[in-house]
C-alpha cells in the first residue's frame, strides 16, 4: 500500500532531496551499458539490481544524514511500451520491471526512513519520444491511452505519485496528468527547456504550465523543471508570473551546453557542484514554493549535497 498517496509531506514546504543524474552515473562513473538509457534494465541481473540499490541508497542516506525529506524516483524513465519493445520486453515483462522498481524504493525506504527523513516513492514517466528532441507529437487523447497502463502498474505497486520527467510538449503532459487522475495518482509533471527557456516544442515555460492546468483543472500537485541548466530558464523566471508558483522541483544538468551540444558529447560534463548549488540558491529566490532538489545529466551525489547545503542555509 502506498504510504503517502493521501498526503504527500513535500507539499508542507520542508526541503526534500531527490537524486541526480541516475544514467550518466551508471554509465561513465560506474560503467554500466544503458541500451537507449534504460536504467531500468538493470533489474533483469542481481548484479545490476545491486547497482540500482547502491545508487538510491546514497541519495537516501544523504537526505538523513542532513535531516530532511526524500523523493526516491523510480529507473523507470525508459520503461513504457515503445522503448520496451524497443528493447524485447513483453507487455507482462515491462509491467514486472515497472512493479519491481517500486519494490527496491521500498526496501531502501523500510531500512532508511527516519521521522525527519520522510522517504517519497515516485514512479517515473518518460516521454514516449526523444527526451531532448521530440520528433512526433501525440494528441492528449493519445497520451493518456499511451502512459496509462505504466501509470496503473505504479498504482498497483503500491507507489506514492507519478512524476512525469523531461516532458517537451504540453499534450503528452495533459494525457500524463489525466492518466493519473484516472486511476487516483497525485501526479507531478518535469518539464525541460532549451537554453532559451522554451519547451523543445518552442512554447515558453510559463505558458505550457498555465496550458496545462487550464485544461486539467490544475491537476499537478506540483511542476518541476529538468535536464536543462539554471543559466537557460532563469531569464523566463525573471519574467515573472503568477505560473511561478506552481513550481516545487529543480533538477538541473549539470552542463550549460544545449541538448544538442549533449547529444554531440562523448565525455561527461560534470560542471562546477558548488557552481550549480550557487545558482540553484538564486533560483529559488524567484520562485516561492521550491523545495524539491535533485540533479539531472552529469550531476551525482557531489553536486546534490552541496545544493542541499546553499538551500538549508537561505
Amino acid at each position: 500500500m502506498a504510504k503517502y498517496l493521501n498526503a504527500l509531506p513535500q507539499l508542507s514546504g520542508d526541503i526534500f532531496l531527490t537524486d541526480g543524474g541516475i544514467e550518466t552515473t551508471l554509465m561513465f562513473h560506474d560503467g554500466w551499458e544503458l541500451p537507449f538509457f534504460a536504467a531500468f534494465t538493470l533489474l533483469k541481473s542481481p548484479r545490476g539490481k545491486e547497482a540500482l540499490r547502491r545508487y538510491f541508497q546514497t541519495y537516501a542516506t544523504l537526505a538523513a544524514d542532513y535531516g530532511v525529506g526524500c523523493v526516491l524516483e523510480s529507473a523507470t524513465w525508459r520503461a513504457s511500451s515503445d522503448w520496451g519493445d524497443k528493447l524485447g520486453y513483453s507487455e507482462e515483462q515491462l509491467a514486472e520491471a515497472n512493479s519491481e522498481a517500486i519494490a527496491l524504493l521500498y526496501e531502501i525506504r523500510q531500512t532508511s526512513e527516519t521521522r525527519h527523513t520522510p522517504i517519497v516513492i515516485s514512479g517515473c514517466v518518460g516521454p514516449r519520444g526523444d527526451g531532448y528532441n521530440p520528433d512526433t507529437f501525440m494528441t492528449d487523447r493519445t497520451a493518456k491511452a499511451y502512459h496509462l497502463p505504466q501509470v496503473t502498474t505504479f498504482r498497483d505497486a503500491g507507489a506514492d505519485l507519478v512524476t512525469a520527467i523531461t516532458m517537451t510538449y504540453t499534450s503528452e503532459a495533459i494525457g500524463i496528468a489525466r492518466a493519473a487522475k484516472a486511476v487516483g495518482m497525485p501526479v507531478v509533471l518535469s518539464f525541460t527547456v532549451e537554453t532559451d527557456g522554451r519547451l523543445p516544442s518552442g512554447k515558453p515555460l510559463g505558458e505550457a504550465i498555465e496550458d496545462v492546468d487550464a485544461a486539467t483543472d490544475a491537476a499537478p500537485v506540483y511542476y518541476m523543471i529538468n535536464c536543462a541548466h539554471p543559466t537557460h530558464f532563469m531569464a523566463a523566471l525573471e519574467a515573472g508570473g503568477a505560473w511561478r508558483s506552481r513550481i516545487r522541483g529543480l533538477r538541473a544538468n549539470a552542463s550549460a551546453k544545449s541538448h544538442a551540444e549533449l547529444d554531440e558529447a562523448t565525455e561527461l560534463d560534470e560542471g562546477d557542484p558548488d557552481g550549480l548549488a550557487q545558482q540553484y540558491g538564486d533560483v529559488r529566490r524567484l520562485l516561492p514554493n521550491l523545495n524539491v532538489f535533485g540533479g539531472c545529466c552529469g550531476t551525482d551525489e557531489r553536486h546534490v549535497e552541496a545544493i542541499c547545503k546553499v538551500v538549508l542555509a537561505t
